[in-house]
């Protein structure tokens, strides 16, 4: 199933299934424009992304109604589109939590990771 490359292949598919959920987090602290949420996922090890991986991904969240977008002069060359985190958005955050905890705490008993 996972081939030759477990790791990477393991690394990939819980990175796609989560990612937009940690986008969701970052943007619950403040509104961001894109470069600035590649930046922070760049800062852990597991979840760097690549911008072409990354505005897709915001595309489909504003499309399904998570973020909004809003353009902004910028300091230093053209304007940025800032993403922030709609009611919507929120709800669906509060939900991913409540299932995470759940399932990590459910993966961690059966694969012996949990704490003891």
């Amino acid at each position: 199933m996972w081939g030759m490359d477990v790791p990477g292949a393991l690394s990939t598919a819980l990175r796609r299934g989560t990612l937009e959920f940690c986008v969701l987090a970052l943007l619950e602290q403040g509104e961001q424009y894109g470069v600035e949420l590649v930046r922070h996922l760049g800062a852990e090890r597991t979840l760097t992304t690549s911008e072409g991986t990354l505005y897709p991904l915001l595309a489909r969240l504003r499309r399904q109604g998570w973020v909004e977008t809003t353009w902004r002069e910028s300091p230093s060359g053209p304007p940025r589109r800032y993403y922030a985190l709609t009611p919507t958005g929120h709800s669906a955050l509060h939900h991913f939590r409540a299932e995470w905890t759940a399932f990590r705490d459910t993966v961690d008993r059966i694969v012996g990771t949990g704490r003891k």
